[in-house]
């Protein structure tokens, strides 16, 4: 293992004087904006003059994307559950391979596999990442001598490849919606209340520029309900006293099943921060709809909104199998609804109501899941892709403001992902991180292209990477196409995984 202190180092390692740039055109949701001139300091955009000795970023700059879903342990399974294991193969299935594999990932393992994960996000242009992390324990359920050494492994991997990380530490108690003991494969994965929230006091002070630490909450049939509450009041989006009010209710779950105990003490202003994010499977598959409505006779996202304090703070992901009331609902709350659609379709989950929902001005942003693509021009063109399959029809993703399909999903996703991160992201504007992608101008992909086609280009012209320059707050991470540190850290993780391969 490697020594805690070391998780504590800044990602930016190399912090220079403010520095001028000039880019001919540089995009952001509200439009583009030509021969702009700005300046990085202490890795944030601020204003500044033109400058005849800026640097030129290039011809068509964006913000970076973020990526907000994240199973970084997964990466190395890509393409390992593509072979039919009965004739009913789905996402339940999937999980059992999913299981066989995650038993075998310690924390150098994780933290090699992170790393090569996190390098092939940035060279694709994502620059920040929600890690929804549950690989906790060691494979028969016991603790690391330091508990969060699973966590650290990912803040190392995310500080070594220079992203932004938002680490989600995953809360997960029981094996369905009936409350049942978690099983043998489920073990490492488990925490009572009280273990979780230290795991989360000892991250929250951890936090910088570059490292920001939300909940998640696995799903419905993971927590139990009064548990969630007792971790939200923790965190202070409940009313004092709510948790342990609901807990009274029925009998406890949690602590080894006994009755309700006191609330778990909140963490403190500087430990929760301003408003953590808060994210959580849901509706994902119709078997967890259906046991949702057996055992609490409610939807799953329509029991999540009657009962939890869901807002702008919450991030939703997959949200796939909900009915026209749930989409509206979802949309008015404020909710961020986190899409993997190359995930979903991998694992055969269905289609997100993405016309409804954009019809109600629903937020939403994209993640790669389990990392079978690493991409967010693919998440992007095949969110739009399959409601063009869904109903025969073209350019589906567009408002009344703008009738760009690139533009429109671009400029969401950047929004929405920037809110389930926690983090001011989104645009390239003074006070937000300083995180930007450089387009290849010179790619045959965008020849005869102008600006106004620019995006749409970008998202459905091809397979070739046109991502040349990443810089993540105000650090170069990718120059040329390549991650500075691509070699080695690929290196390690051929070797890691190799060796997987081969293990019991």
């Amino acid at each position: 293992m490697h020594a805690p202190l070391a998780y504590c180092a800044p990602v930016q390692e190399k912090l220079e004087d403010m520095k001028n740039y000039f880019a001919e055109s540089l995009w952001s949701p509200q439009g583009w904006t030509r021969d702009a001139h700005l300046a990085v300091d202490a890795g944030r955009v601020v204003a500044a003059p033109a400058d005849a000795g800026a640097e030129r970023l290039g011809r068509y700059v964006l913000p970076g994307m973020p990526n907000l879903h994240s199973h970084a342990f997964q990466r190395a399974m890509a393409g390992l559950a593509e072979r039919q294991t009965n004739p009913g193969d789905s996402f339940w299935t999937w999980r059992e391979t999913m299981y066989a594999f995650a038993s075998r990932i310690g924390p150098d393992d994780l933290r090699a596999i992170a790393a090569q994960l996190y390098v092939e996000m940035l060279e694709a242009g994502y620059t920040q990442v929600c890690e929804f992390h549950y690989l906790h324990h060691q494979p028969n359920g016991q603790p690391y001598a330091d508990p969060a050494a699973m966590s650290l492994a990912l803040i190392e991997a995310a500080r070594e490849a220079g992203i932004g990380l938002t680490l989600l530490p995953t809360l997960y108690m029981t094996g369905g919606f009936d409350g049942r003991a978690l099983s043998e494969r489920q073990r490492r994965f488990g925490f009572d209340v009280d273990g979780y929230l230290s795991l989360l006091r000892q991250l929250v002070k951890m936090e910088n520029a570059a490292l920001r630490v939300g909940v998640a909450l696995h799903s419905l049939r993971a927590v139990p309900e009064r548990a969630m509450r007792e971790v939200l009041e923790a965190i202070s989006l409940l009313p004092s006293g709510e948790g342990a009010r609901r807990a009274d209710e029925g009998p406890g779950l949690h602590r080894g099943g006994g009755m309700a105990e006191p609330s778990p003490q909140p963490l403190s202003r500087g430990e929760r921060g301003s408003g953590m994010p808060v994210h959580i499977h849901i509706a994902e598959q119709i078997g967890e709809v259906q046991d949702c409505l057996a055992l609490r006779n409610a939807r799953p996202v329509e029991w999540l909104l009657d009962n939890m304090p869901v807002d702008a703070r919450w991030c939703l992901v997959h949200a796939t199998h909900m009915s026209a009331q749930e989409t509206q609902r979802l949309a008015q709350s404020g909710a961020v609804a986190g899409l993997c659609p190359t995930t979903e379709a991998n694992l055969g989950d269905g289609l997100f109501p993405l016309k409804a929902y954009l019809d109600e001005d629903g937020a939403f942003g994209v993640g790669s899941d389990s990392h079978i693509s690493v991409s967010p021009v693919e998440e992007l063109r095949w969110l739009e892709y399959g409601q063009r399959l869904a109903t025969r029809h073209r350019n589906i993703a567009v408002s009344a403001a703008n009738h760009s399909v690139g533009e429109t999903l671009f400029g969401a996703a950047l929004r929405g992902g920037a809110r389930a991160a926690g983090v001011a992201l989104g645009a390239i504007e003074a006070g937000k991180r300083a995180d930007f992608v450089v387009l290849d101008e010179q790619s045959a992909l965008l020849a005869g292209r102008d600006r106004a086609s620019l995006i749409d280009t970008f998202l459905f012209a091809g397979n070739t990477n046109l991502v040349r320059h990443v810089m993540v707050n105000g650090d170069w991470v990718v120059r040329d196409f390549r991650h500075r540190d691509r070699d080695r850290i690929g290196a390690r993780y051929r070797e890691t995984v190799e060796r997987l391969a081969t293990s019991n």
